[in-house]
């Protein structure tokens, strides 16, 4: 007698049949996506959610409703504040053991998208994403699954996501107006790009507001966007120190990479820092205490924000009462990078 289709959980030949491809395909498409077409990939996508199939050991787990499996959405591996911030949320999640899978957007919002798609295809049960500046069906996806989120890292003020991270406009403002209190009033600003990047587009309006309320602006000609390296922070200082007059007395640069490039030049060049000219960054790296001299920063407790992400998450799988996170503090770290203007 053939089994009736509804004594038995879904399998890969159901999915295959709705979707109208073969079994192997189903395979590629979650094994290797990049194998498979986009447009029969989704299809695929679709299908197996609506019948509520997941590969292998996700599938194996489909009868208890549990995957154990949870993701995180960052920009890029190539930086501290992120991997910190993922050892520390895997490390939470691990020891209620559930597995995170990491995806990488790489700073492109597309991408992202797809992450996020085939991670929810996987079976994840929750997501904590970098940034809530995304395509709105990466959110859509998210809700349409009913999978508890959080975004990290950023913490704006009436944000519509839930949240676990600092105000990154406070927190620049905060930097900007300890300038300011030491007498500069001409600045200049070394960031990273700020395409698609709340996080960056956050930052330089602490910086414009704080300045706007003594009665001032950036000169346009004063503000270098590039990527966060050490070559593009000496490259920007050459350039702003040399072209013409007036010259800013104090540097706000994005990141500490940005801001130890700027150190390096400012030596080359014979300047004086911070006699003739205060420099800042931003993230406390270890080196940033060991830089000649030592840089003036803003710290964030980057271990923190992970381990309350990965605790907001677990409560929202368990069903048990949330706390409106507050938003963490950028604490300013003062070193002898900066000092008074003119001094």
């Amino acid at each position: 007698m053939r089994e009736s289709r509804t004594s038995r959980p879904p399998r890969a030949i159901d999915v295959a049949a709705a979707a109208g491809v073969s079994t192997a395909t189903v395979s590629r498409a979650f094994n290797a996506p990049e194998k498979v077409l986009p447009e029969v990939r989704d299809k695929i996508f679709a299908v197996a959610a609506e019948l509520g199939w997941l590969p292998n050991a996700a599938g194996a787990a489909l009868a208890s409703r549990r995957t154990w499996l949870a993701g995180v959405l960052i920009p890029t591996l190539d930086h501290d504040v992120f991997a910190a911030q993922v050892n520390a949320l895997q490390a939470r999640l691990s020891a209620s053991g559930i597995t995170v899978l990491i995806g990488c957007s790489n700073y492109d919002l597309d991408e992202a998208t797809e992450q996020v798609r085939v991670m929810l295809a996987r079976g994840i049960e929750a997501l904590a994403v970098v940034g809530e500046l995304q395509r709105p069906e990466l959110f859509e996806m998210i809700s349409a699954r009913g999978v508890p989120y959080v975004v990290m890292y950023s913490h704006p003020p009436k944000s519509a996501h839930p949240c676990v991270g600092f105000d990154n406009q406070a927190a620049f403002s905060k930097l900007t107006r300890y300038l300011l209190d030491l007498g500069h009033r001409s600045f200049a600003v070394i960031h990273q790009p700020s395409l698609d990047n709340d996080r960056v587009l956050a930052r330089l309006a602490g910086i414009r507001d704080a300045l706007a309320s003594e009665g001032l602006a950036l000169r346009p000609q004063h503000v270098f966007e590039g990527q966060a390296t050490f070559e593009f922070g000496r490259e920007s200082l050459r350039k702003c120190l040399d072209g013409p007059a007036p010259h800013p007395t104090a540097i706000i640069c994005g990141n500490d990479t940005l801001a130890i490039g700027a150190l390096i030049e400012a030596r080359a060049m014979g300047i004086d820092v911070p006699g003739a000219l205060s420099i800042t960054g931003f993230d406390d790296l270890p080196i940033a205490e060991f830089t000649s001299p030592p840089l003036t920063t803003m710290r964030v407790d980057n271990v923190a924000i992970g381990k309350a992400a990965a605790d907001y998450l677990l409560n929202r799988l368990s069903q048990q009462p949330i706390v409106p996170q507050d938003a963490f503090e950028a604490e300013l770290i003062v070193r002898g990078s900066t000092g008074p203007a003119g001094a």
